[in-house]
């Protein structure tokens, strides 16, 4: 029946004058070989300016466009790459010492472009930034590896421990790619020299600013004290990149095996960025590291991070893949997909999505009001266009104010490409009058424009020192099929920041499924806004259900919440690590501080948890 149904429909189409639907044909891609601009895959020269040359071709072709590496190592010095002068989320704020990034491989301005490695491996030189999409649109960066020669990170192996004639000693095992020199009882890293200036591109001494310690055996990350450079007498370099350390003291060190992660913190440039872009993907590589922070999407649209293997090149000796984080989104809208990806050896979250609120500090007119950063790391870039909607949100409550929404009309602020305006200030008119109740200083705006909807899904997290994945966003967000092995915080983190990070929003539509969680620390799952007034009749998060996942934890405390107005807890499967013959735990599974609509349903517990639900 339904056969002639479709042929009436056919003919009365002919018979009318329409014509079917007919898909346009696909243009088939230029092919761009950086090989015939000069670029090298024997590893042996400068491949930056054949690189960037065969980019800017690709940037003069009117139609799709492949760039295509063959299978070799590229070296990519920062003398002479792109330059922009770009201001990053979560990085070194307006601070102007670092406002120039060298970018290793830059797609701007671009449409329909696919960065092919084809297989080949980019080694980085210096402080630079990988590769960066930026103001293009329909971007595939696919099928290579990259890494790079001098890590800004340390990770030095204690390789054996002892007393000699008194006194305890550690003998440090360095990676190749850790340049040092030993300057009596203290050690100088030198972070590779480079070529042009004949001076090392960065510098530290001893433990540098920042440690994080890991255990090879046990398979975890966590920070910490470095003990290296306590009470040292002797340093000596032995050869082969060993160092021996001896003491004052006379006890035998306990940390044999272990691996202090040493580093600066400055966070002068992101390792790749995707700025002002839409349809960017990144697909089958290898980030062997990231150079003083991770994967930035900043007001862009749909970023898909798919098999990519986020972890240190088992040949290079180093337990560290990035300075910071893997991936972080800001402001992104669209949809953000992260799936089937290996998460190992960061020194910060691994996935963290979120916006910016920003501080009210003028009103300058009836609807106009001057806002501000109010983090040190945040600054320089829009935060709102117009016709983005914002809403206003009271900082103690972190609840929206009546009639708490509006349109942007004008933006006055910074441009994210120069400094010729205030970089931690703008001027956004509305199109209405500011809401009664916005205060300078007790008032937060949020762009709910820029907010994705995520889905997380199919991923591996091990050897984190931090969080798994932090999120914030009020569309729809699904963390599904991922394995969380030894968490060193919580897996899952779920906040709304308006004193510190000052990182939004709410979450209205969050499902936790699927998953399994093993070794966590507690909490496991932690809902903390930062609001200051907390009643569960106005909660800043909504809906959030965890369900159908497996916890093997020890005794620690599974969900812990505060100021959420939904919270399921249903067919999941909680199992104690050490076996039911072991003392009970005492840690409650459940707590919850001004929340309402709890439900816990249907789950399977091992005996000898403490199934107690704690409520204030």
């Amino acid at each position: 029946m339904s056969r002639f149904v479709f042929l009436g429909v056919a003919l009365a189409l002919l018979g009318s004058g329409a014509s079917p639907a007919v898909a346009a044909p696909r243009v088939t891609p230029v092919v761009v070989k950086v090989d015939a601009y000069g670029a090298d895959p024997t590893g042996r020269t400068d491949s930056t300016p054949a690189v960037a040359a065969a980019l800017r071709h690709a940037k003069s072709v009117d139609r799709p466009v492949r760039v295509v590496f063959s299978k070799g190592t590229y070296q990519l010095y920062p003398e002479r790459a792109e330059t922009r002068e770009l201001y990053v989320s979560n990085t070194v704020g307006a601070d102007q010492r670092y406002r120039d990034k060298k970018i290793g491989l830059l797609v701007e301005d671009m449409h329909d472009v696919t960065i092919d490695g084809g297989g080949a491996k980019l080694v980085h030189h210096g402080l630079q930034t990988a590769f960066a999409s930026i103001r293009s649109t329909d971007v595939t960066f696919q099928n290579f590896s990259f890494d790079y020669a001098a890590p800004e990170v340390i990770d030095a192996t204690v390789a054996t421990t002892g007393v000699a004639d008194g006194h305890a000693y550690r003998v440090l095992k360095i990676p190749a790619g850790s340049p040092y020199r030993v300057n009596g009882t203290h050690i100088t890293w030198l972070g590779e020299t480079s070529p042009a200036t004949g001076q090392p591109y960065w510098s530290g001494v001893d433990g540098l600013q920042y440690t994080q310690i890991h255990d090879p055996k046990a398979q975890r990350s966590w920070r910490g004290d470095n003990p290296l450079f306590n009470d040292v007498a002797a340093v000596t370099d032995l050869g082969g990149r060993r160092i021996r350390i001896d003491y004052t003291t006379a006890a035998r060190p306990a940390d044999a095996g272990l691996v202090y992660q040493m580093r600066l913190i400055e966070r002068t440039e992101p390792g790749a960025f995707i700025w002002e872009s839409k349809n960017v993907t990144m697909r089958s590589m290898n980030a062997y590291y990231l150079q003083s922070f991770g994967v930035v999407g900043q007001f862009s649209e749909n970023i898909s991070i798919d098999k990519v293997n986020f972890a240190p090149d088992p040949a290079s000796g180093r337990s560290t893949a990035s300075f910071a984080d893997f991936v972080q989104m800001s402001g992104v809208k669209g949809k953000v997909s992260i799936t089937r990806n290996v998460f190992d050896g960061p020194h910060d979250d691994p996935i963290n999505i979120h916006g910016t609120y920003l501080e009210v500090v003028g009103k300058p007119g009836p609807s106009t009001l001057t806002l501000a950063y109010e983090h040190p790391q945040t600054a320089g870039f829009p935060q709102f266009s117009p016709g983005d909607e914002v809403e206003f949100a009271t900082k103690r409550t972190m609840t929206p104010l009546a009639d708490a929404h509006a349109v942007v009309t004008a933006v006055d602020g910074p441009s994210g490409m120069d400094h010729a305006k205030p970089l931690t200030t703008m001027t956004v008119t509305f199109d209405r009058p500011v809401p009664a109740g916005v205060e300078i200083g007790g008032t937060v705006v949020e762009n709910i424009t820029a907010t994705p909807s995520v889905v997380i899904s199919g991923n591996v997290f091990r050897n984190v020192p931090t969080r798994g994945v932090l999120v914030t966003t009020r569309k729809p967000v699904l963390i599904t099929g991922n394995r969380f092995d030894g968490m060193s915080m919580a897996s899952i983190y779920v906040s709304a920041d308006a004193y510190q990070w000052y990182e939004s929003g709410s979450v209205a539509d969050l499902t936790i499924r699927g998953n399994s969680f093993t070794r966590p620390s507690g909490p496991v799952i932690f809902v903390e806004p930062t609001n200051q007034v907390v009643d569960p009749a106005t909660p800043v998060h909504h809906n959030i259900s965890v369900e159908h996942n497996s916890f093997d934890i020890g005794d620690v405390t599974v969900v812990n919440a505060k100021s959420v107005g939904g919270f399921a807890f249903t067919g999941n499967t909680v199992r104690r690590l050490d076996g039911a013959d072991h003392p009970p735990y005492t840690s409650p599974l459940f707590v919850f501080h001004g929340s309402s609509d709890i439900r816990i349903a249907r789950n399977h517990y091992d005996k000898g948890l403490n199934t107690a639900v704690v409520t204030d």
